[in-house]
């Protein structure tokens, strides 16, 4: 009964709301920024080789750091087992709308970045944090709204996502023969939520500390796999991108089950993939001390395209380009394993689930930050030692728990709840977009100076005290 009354909301959600808010939000923004996603990706790249401004003590992170928190968030799970379902059940036209939403997301991941590095707060320690919940109550006045944001990115990121996470890696290990479905779930959750445990008790700065070194060592090296089983299939390559397109416009596919069709899994997919307009990166760019927020801005743009351009893509193509034939019925980790395993035999089965696990605890740590930062909202302060403990001990105890559940119930789950931090904060980042768009403007002006751009909030006459740029 709750599954389907799950898959229903679901179903809902995305075919009649937010399909249509995430493709309306995106392409306002884009018009509105004239297409900066396009436009300033160098300067993206350069901001990434800044040292942190603002920096008490070494309390702030870069921007690189910033990027690498957000990034471990946005690559994980989605990346492989996410991808895989896509196609399994939208087929391949799903890739297309995943590049769609990335493309027209990353502008609204601009937005709502700078949002956050305008209204980021100051601790007492010298180092920022904020996020949509921050930049809701500064200009909006609206606390109530802001703990609600706050209240669902904790169930979202705790919950959700992590779910997600762990029961994917622990899916992972069913192909193998010591695998016995009534207790290795639970024994891969229970240490699952002890390493993560150890990692989380270290706080925030930790956290950016783990996810810099293995996120990109990560990456590359999966790249590079995909980029090997592509190459040892080149022959089905062509054919592989016109199955893309093709079935990206496939009309009696999409009406003739919406739900299932390559448009609502490309979105669905690429919106947990990206997460580009749902309100979670802006609380890793907050944290990031750089000299003008549209630098940060641009770093969490780039992060949407090395999710789902790069990496996405890598999967995708390095599954199509498998020879195996994409079914409803192995949808997730079987497709990917034996995709790979096809390719690269039984190293490639223990490749992926190494891989995955990496993707997945990275993701499990970002997460567990966009939680905490939102638990700090809530609170109002620095949460007690006492209550951060019991927080934490709650996080692990998801994590063991999300190991043993049942694969629709963990997607549906945190596809609804990803879906309700989007209708809260696209419309709010839409309301708010003047004072982004304004500080877009003095950074072009400082460039065109050739100075390195220095906000001020006076110079864009913001009405709104702020903590950093007075």
């Amino acid at each position: 009964m709750f599954n389907n009354l799950l898959a229903s909301l679901n179903d809902f959600l995305y075919s009649y709301i937010l399909i249509f808010l995430l493709v309306a939000a995106g392409i306002y923004f884009s018009i509105r920024t004239k297409f900066v996603q396009f436009r300033l990706i160098s300067d993206a790249i350069k901001v990434l080789k800044e040292k942190a401004e603002n920096n008490d003590n070494g309390k702030s992170v870069s921007s690189f750091q910033a990027l690498m928190v957000s990034t471990a968030s946005r690559v994980g799970t989605g990346n492989i087992a996410g991808i895989s379902t896509a196609l399994c059940i939208g087929g391949a036209g799903a890739m297309f709308w995943m590049w769609l939403i990335a493309l027209l997301g990353s502008a609204s991941a601009f937005i709502e970045s700078t949002l956050a590095q305008i209204y980021k707060r100051k601790a007492a320690d010298g180092s920022s944090y904020g996020g949509p919940a921050y930049y809701i109550q500064a200009v909006l006045k609206k606390r109530w709204l802001g703990v609600l944001f706050a209240a669902v990115l904790i169930v979202t990121y705790m919950g959700g996502f992590n779910m997600v996470a762990a029961f994917n890696i622990s899916d992972s290990f069913r192909r193998y023969d010591f695998y016995q479905p009534g207790t290795t779930p639970l024994v891969i959750g229970l240490i699952l939520a002890v390493i993560f445990g150890i990692c989380i008790f270290g706080g925030s700065k930790r956290i950016s500390k783990i996810t810099e070194v293995i996120v990109p060592v990560m990456g590359i090296f999966y790249i590079a796999v995909s980029l090997f089983i592509v190459i040892t299939h080149l022959n089905l390559l062509p054919g592989v991108i016109v199955s893309i397109f093709k079935g990206a416009f496939d009309i009696s596919a999409i009406f003739g089950g919406f739900a299932g069709s390559a448009v609502m899994q490309g979105v669905k997919r690429g919106l947990f993939s990206n997460e580009a307009g749902v309100g979670s990166a802006p609380n890793a760019a907050a944290s990031a001390g750089v000299s003008h927020p549209v630098k940060q801005g641009l770093v969490q743009m780039l992060s949407v395209y090395i999710d789902t351009i790069v990496i996405c893509s890598a999967t995708g193509f390095m599954l199509l380009c498998s020879g195996v034939v994409p079914e409803e019925g192995i949808a997730g980790m079987p497709y990917v394993q034996e995709a790979v395993a096809g390719s690269l035999g039984g190293f490639g089965s223990v490749f992926i689930t190494v891989a995955l696990f990496l993707f997945a605890f990275t993701t499990l740590i970002g997460n567990f930050y966009y939680a905490e930062m939102g638990l700090r909202y809530i609170c109002d302060k620095t949460p007690k030692k006492m209550i951060m403990n019991i927080f934490r001990i709650a996080a692990a105890l998801i994590v063991c728990m999300g190991a043993t559940m049942d694969f629709s119930v963990v997607w549906d789950t945190a596809d609804v709840l990803m879906g309700l931090m989007a209708l809260i904060n696209l419309p709010v980042i839409v309301l708010l977009a003047k004072p982004a768009l304004r500080c877009m403007q003095d950074y072009f002006k400082q460039k065109k100076s050739g100075k390195n751009p220095v906000f001020k909030a006076k110079d864009i006459n913001l009405e709104t005290k702020t903590d950093f740029w007075n």
